[in-house]
């Protein structure tokens, strides 16, 4: 367990990096926050949150 907030903000903001502008991170978090942390985490980077597709996991696209 553990992907909880700020854990699951560092590992997006550590994947984005390394991804080109318009590719997509997946982060993994068992933790429900996640839900909710992820689209607000987007909100304020100006990414796209773009959704979970399989449960646990959130998807990111590299807007900047």
């Amino acid at each position: 367990g553990g992907g909880g907030c700020p854990g699951v903000w560092l590992g997006v903001a550590r994947r984005i990096a390394g991804v080109a502008v318009g590719g997509l991170v997946a982060v993994v978090a068992d933790d429900e926050a996640a839900r909710h942390d992820v689209p607000a985490w987007c909100g304020m980077r100006g990414q796209e949150y773009v959704g979970e597709p399989v449960p646990q996991t959130c998807v990111v696209r590299r807007l900047s």
